[in-house]
């Protein structure tokens, strides 16, 4: 009867193993030199690759294909040791920091608000700006003979502006640099977003319509900037201050995350050695 019952649960277990092994190989969809492509895996890409189809979404027979190459592909470079490339390196790296940041920070990216009352609020500190200015440029490779021909330049016009004998649009279409010297160095509307800090900042600063700055450096070059309109809010689009105010949002949490890590990490830095 003993030998009966031990008979009985090898038969059953045998079976069990069987069975197992059976449900194993039948998600089995595919293999790569030794490398499964489950079906469970397949039907995960397959889902994932709809959102990035608005109108034809591919075969499945399509992304099992690519999913194959895919595989191919990395084992071939496995075998040329690229994972040891330094640049695969750098490429791996940068996946590294977006993934972390994609974990630590997008539920909180998700979880901004902005309200009407936030977005009319931000626009007071951040309106929509007309200018016009004379530009002199410097490259961004320029040695310090063409960094002080530039300044040099953009004194001597200043000098022209002072004495008043012609208007400001005149004096930038006789001596401006850049496209818009020809309509005497107006750039129309702009938001924040799309002029350089130190430009917007010093326009800002300006407060009035027809006031001039003084010469201001930005990563361009040298510039002279009058103030010529101020949007009102009523007339702005609204969309974008909210965008705008949403990217500060953004930026905050993401500075601060940062600032966090510097505390807990020990980070040297010799900022004199720049040279700007």
């Amino acid at each position: 009867m003993k030998r009966q019952n031990t008979l009985l649960v090898l038969s059953l277990s045998i079976s069990a193993v069987g069975f197992i092994n059976q449900s194993l190989a039948a998600t089995e969809l595919a293999k790569v030199n030794g490398t499964v492509i489950t079906l469970e895996d397949f039907e995960k890409k397959y889902k994932e690759s709809l959102r990035f189809f608005r109108y034809k979404a591919p075969t499945k027979k399509n992304v099992l294909d690519d999913l194959i190459k895919r595989e191919l592909g990395i084992q071939e470079a496995k075998k040329e040791g690229l994972e040891k490339d330094s640049d695969v390196k750098e490429r791996v790296n940068t996946v590294l920091y977006h993934s972390l940041l994609d974990k630590r920070l997008a539920s909180k990216f998700n979880a901004i608000q902005v309200s009407d009352k936030e977005v009319e609020e931000y626009y007071r500190s951040n309106p929509e700006l007309r200018t016009s200015h004379v530009f002199v440029q410097v490259r961004f490779d320029a040695n310090q003979a063409q960094e002080k021909a530039a300044l040099e330049k953009i004194k001597k016009i200043e000098g022209i502006l002072k004495k008043g004998d012609k208007s400001f649009a005149e004096v930038a279409r006789t001596f401006s640099e850049g496209v818009a010297s020809a309509s005497g160095g107006d750039i129309d509307f702009q938001t924040k977003d799309k002029l350089d800090p130190v430009y917007y900042q010093t326009a800002v600063a300006l407060k009035k319509v027809g006031n001039v700055s003084s010469i201001v450096r930005s990563q361009f070059g040298y510039h002279i900037i009058k103030l010529t309109g101020i949007k009102t809010f009523d007339d702005v689009d609204k969309s974008t201050y909210k965008r705008l105010l949403f990217d500060d949002k953004r930026a905050q949490i993401y500075d601060g995350f940062m600032e966090e890590l510097k505390k807990q990490n020990s980070v040297s830095v010799n900022y004199n050695l720049l040279k700007e």
